[in-house]
């Protein structure tokens, strides 16, 4: 059991978690502002990007990289900096650490190596979108950046159809047509907020139904990172689907079934692959693994 007491206790060592802007500088915090001043050491995605925030504010100070591919030779320096009773101050980008991005990881081992970890709140894409969508906002799950593979981007979307929560998003300009077209296809017909560049002059909000969003974005030029809120389910759940005559049967003897029936191997193969939603490549992997 672990109990933090952030401005009662003494401490030595302490992790800040500082929100940064998402866009408009001016929504940079006071508190925030004096707690990068006062850090030893600021850890940051992206050295430059912080270093103009730091500028902008005349903020002199040490700034480390810590990002996904270096999070655990970074993190453990860190973590030493902590046991030598220095002061860090963690920050993404834009908006809060360890939101999509691998601050959680040091967050985690801070709190398990027992040093105090102290938020220091502000700007954040998710909430901010979603205070403004239109949508419900009384319960909402937040699921951060779907998958990038289809077949991974549909299980997700199917894990989550049933949910009567608003649902948000992240998602990049590159991605969000086949976002959106996989919602569409899971999810059915539903009222969507699109938010993009937040806070800054060209903010925007599109509000619609999937199928007019699509077409909105099909037809214009498609730029900057995507809040997406979706509306949580409404109807009726589809009864639940009986056990598939195969379910019970290990995947070589599933598709030993199609080839007793006298389909080739290949469209054995294929079938077997359709029956459990997997890649016609896993499914040949495996089936010569069992068969061997």
């Amino acid at each position: 059991m672990n109990v933090q007491r952030s401005f009662t206790d003494e401490h030595r060592g302490i992790l800040y978690l500082v929100a940064t802007p998402i866009g408009n500088l001016d929504d940079m915090t006071v508190r925030a502002l004096e707690t990068l001043r006062q850090a030893d050491v600021i850890a940051c995605e992206d050295t430059r990007q912080t270093r103009k925030l730091l500028t902008h504010f005349q903020i002199e100070k040490r700034t480390v990289s810590y990002h996904e591919h270096n999070k655990t030779a970074s993190g453990s320096g860190l973590l030493q900096w902590l046991a030598e009773g220095k002061s860090i101050a963690l920050v993404s980008d834009a908006g809060l650490p360890a939101i999509s991005d691998p601050g959680a990881d040091l967050v985690r081992d801070a709190v398990e190596a027992g040093y105090p970890v102290i938020p220091v709140p502000g700007a954040n894409a998710a909430l901010t979108a979603l205070i403004a969508s239109g949508l419900p906002t009384d319960r909402f799950v937040f699921n951060g950046f779907l998958p990038r593979e289809k077949k991974d981007r549909r299980l997700e979307l199917e894990r989550l159809k049933y949910y009567p929560e608003t649902l948000i998003f992240y998602e990049s300009p590159h991605r969000i047509v086949k976002a959106l077209e996989a919602m569409l296809e899971v999810l059915g017909e539903r009222r969507v907020v699109l938010a993009r560049e937040l806070t800054k002059r060209y903010e925007e909000f599109a509000r619609g139904k999937c199928s007019e969003l699509l077409e909105w974005l099909e037809a214009g030029e498609i730029r900057g990172e995507f809040c997406m809120i979706v509306e949580g389910f409404r109807g009726e759940k589809d009864p639940e689907p009986q056990d598939s005559w195969w379910s019970a049967l290990p995947l070589a003897e599933h598709v030993d079934v199609y080839l007793e029936q006298g389909l080739s191997k290949k469209d054995a193969l294929k079938r077997t692959a359709d029956d459990r939603a997997l890649a016609k490549r896993e499914v040949y992997n495996e089936y010569h693994r069992e068969r061997e």
